[in-house]
Parts: C-alpha cells; structure tokens; sequence
C-alpha cells in the first residue's frame, strides 16, 4: 500500500502544478490587458482556453490517483 500512496501523491503533485501554471498564466494576461486594453477581448478568450487545457491536465490526474488508489490495488 505504501507505493500506491506514493505514486496517487506523485499524481496530486500534478494538480498543484496546474494551479501554478493557471496563475502564471492569468498573471500574463492581466498584464498584457494592463499594457493594451484594447487587445481585452482577444486576450481574455485566449486566457480562458489556455486555463481551460491547464485544468484538464490537473483533472486528467485527478482520475488517474483516484484509479491508482482504487483500482490498482485490488489488481494484485
């Protein structure tokens, strides 16, 4: 048990990335609305898609610790 808890962990590290990279991410965009305010729009849905693909990646890990938490173990 101690290794799949271990690898469901390396898997939730995954979703902290995500978090790091959605805030790199907004950050940039703000700061480029902040210097065009003009480009607002096309920023904005450019922003919304980019953090839409990073969270998938955090979901995407998500399933896969619960899977190794749950199903892993009753294989063996």
């Amino acid at each position: 048990m101690g290794l799949v808890a271990l690898a469901a962990g390396i898997c939730c590290c995954t979703g902290t990335f995500s978090a790091i990279g959605e805030a790199w991410i907004c950050s940039h965009a703000i700061d480029g609305i902040a210097r065009n305010p003009e480009m607002y729009g096309k920023l904005r849905s450019t922003m919304i898609l980019a953090v839409a693909l990073d969270e998938s990646t955090a979901i995407y890990a998500l399933i896969v610790a619960i899977l190794i938490i749950f199903v892993l173990p009753s294989m063996f």
